[in-house]
């Protein structure tokens, strides 16, 4: 007889489920975490310095987010994986955050530049809400799926893929 605990499939206890999935359990909590960050700096640019400028505001806030995001994901979410030198690692890390960079802020270009959600053809608050949620809701979805993916393959593989 099979143990209550530990029950196959979906109906596997919360605990089984967070012991096989630890990484994802990780990775997700260090996007949280740059999420904040990513959101914290986008904000504070867009509406100072680069008021004009979103976009350039979502790739510098992205930028710091990933730097952030490289530090906990080497040190914490993935480190047990295999091993690829630092610094090719590092390279990879960062290959890798430039795509996702670009998918992060292309919801933000449509949405300001295709669809034209801003100022003056909407309201400035309709405007921050399309801003939030193309970039903050649709690019980080987007840009997490890739580098789950990616990193996964080719930043921290489980084994020496070269």
């Amino acid at each position: 007889m099979e143990h209550p605990t530990r029950t196959r499939g979906p109906l596997a206890s919360p605990a089984t489920l967070l012991g096989r999935h630890t990484e994802l359990v990780r990775f997700a909590i260090v996007g949280a975490g740059t999420f904040v960050v990513d959101t914290a700096v986008f904000l504070l640019l867009e509406n100072t310095i680069l008021e004009p400028k979103p976009v350039t505001a979502k790739i510098l806030a992205v930028l710091v987010a990933t730097i952030v995001g490289y530090l906990a994901n080497r040190e914490w979410s993935f480190r047990a994986r295999g091993g690829l030198a630092r610094p090719r690692e590092a390279t990879r890390y960062f290959a890798v955050s430039g795509i996702a960079l670009l998918v992060n802020a292309a919801p933000l270009g449509v949405s300001r530049y295709v669809l034209h959600l801003a100022v003056p053809h909407v309201s400035a608050f309709s405007e921050q809400v399309a801003d939030l949620v193309s970039a903050q809701v649709v690019g980080t979805l987007l840009a997490m799926a890739f580098r789950w993916w990616a990193f996964r393959r080719w930043v921290f593989p489980a084994a020496l893929a070269d």
